[in-house]
């Protein structure tokens, strides 16, 4: 790729506190897409964001040309100077240091422009502190840019293992299995949030908003139980049999993860369920309760659902034997289908569960009836792998 139409796209987030210095830029042809945002920035002003040309000291530009454009209002003179200041040192010093440095080829170095768009926030007292984020920023940034960082790979693979720092709370993904899925299904509600309050903290550990507390409550129970236990992942059992898009809207409304609708339900109440529920980016579970043929249902579908319940209805859990020779058949259809098993479930025969390819294990009164909750829940997590990440050590993303 020439200079002409070099098209480059850099981030970094470095630092902490009032100075934490957060970088987006943009390298490109001065003939090019990044050439004209550069001109346009520096002729079209707007109020508090004036872009400014970056210099490492007055009557010293740095090259390439570099433009920063503020991303917080600037409200009075003293902003002004942590922008004017550090914050254009910084950037002036880390573009120039790319070029030493090799990481901005030298030949290309009066062909191209750079457009840094920085943040300082208002309460930002230190200057050294601003300065040295936002020197280490532009650089990673820079870095970054022309290494096409983060290739697709990492994204796909970061995407449901990482939460931004600012958000305060963590959007859980299943990508992890196998999960102990509490089932709620309970009529008081004081009662539901006292075993909440006793679970152990565990990345593989599901919530149920059960079918009898959302029938009493209404749906706003997630929100409750959300309260008790940020971050968790919460599926509401809604068993959908009709209207499906609406129901769906509802549970995601609700800040739900994952809504149930019944394997029972037309084909296109449940293809409706599914697309909405893609739509608004939570989980579609399909339960099989009282379906003869799942993998025909299954494969009725044009498309597939989330997760898919291998269900023994609690009313004939003493007369219906285990349907787990199902999970093999269904994985080999659908490699892509998470498989739960609910009805039952006991730590005796946890195992067997897991060694017949279940993924989720779907318990209730074995853990919401008994004296320790926590106790009874640890019993069931001990047969799984260790906690998610546990290790893991982040570095500069």
């Amino acid at each position: 790729m020439g200079s002409t139409d070099l098209y480059l796209i850099g981030e970094a987030l470095i630092g902490e506190g009032d100075e934490l210095a957060h970088v987006d830029l943009m390298i490109g042809g001065k003939e090019g897409p990044v050439g004209m945002a550069f001109t346009n920035g520096m002729v079209n002003l707007s109020r508090g964001h004036t872009p400014l040309l970056s210099v490492i000291r007055p009557n010293l530009p740095t090259k390439p040309s570099t433009l920063i454009v503020p991303k917080v209002t600037i409200q009075d003179m003293e902003d002004a100077n942590k922008i004017f200041g550090p914050a254009q040192t910084a950037v002036a010093k880390a573009v120039a240091d790319s070029v030493e440095e090799g990481v901005i080829p030298r030949d290309i170095v009066e062909k191209i422009v750079v457009v840094v768009s920085v943040f300082v926030h208002p309460a930002a007292k230190d200057y050294e502190k601003i300065y040295r984020y936002n020197y280490g920023a532009t650089k990673l940034a820079i870095q970054r840019a022309f290494e096409s960082f983060p290739d697709v790979d990492t994204v796909l693979y970061e995407k449901d293992r990482s939460t931004h720092p600012i958000m305060g709370f963590r959007v859980t993904k299943l990508w992890d299995p196998p999960y102990l899925q509490v089932a709620l299904d309970l009529t008081d509600i004081d009662k539901a949030l006292s075993v909440v309050s006793q679970l152990p903290d565990s990345d593989h550990l599901i919530l149920e908003a059960g079918t009898p507390l959302i029938k009493r409550y209404g749906i706003d129970v997630v929100n409750r139980l959300r309260e008790n236990k940020p971050g968790i992942f919460i599926v509401a059992d809604l068993k959908t049999l009709d209207t499906g898009n609406l129901e769906v809207r509802m549970t995601a409304d609700a800040s739900a993860d994952a809504v149930v609708i019944s394997g029972l339900a037309p084909v296109s109440t449940i293809e409706k369920s599914i697309k909405e529920a893609k739509k608004t980016g939570i989980y579609s579970v399909i339960d099989m309760l009282n379906v003869k043929d799942p993998l025909g249902v299954l494969k009725s579908l044009s498309m597939n659902p989330d997760v898919v319940e291998i269900h023994r209805a609690i009313d004939n859990e003493s007369s219906e034997k285990e349907r787990w020779d199902l999970i093999e058949k269904i994985k080999k259809e659908f490699s892509d289908i998470l498989v739960g098993v609910a009805g039952g479930i006991r730590p005796e025969n946890c195992q067997e569960a897991l060694e017949s390819g279940a993924d989720i294990l779907i318990a209730g009164r074995a853990i919401t009836a008994a004296k320790d909750v926590e106790g009874a829940a640890r019993k069931f997590l001990k047969m799984f792998k260790g906690e998610i990440d546990q290790f893991r050590i982040k570095t500069d993303f």
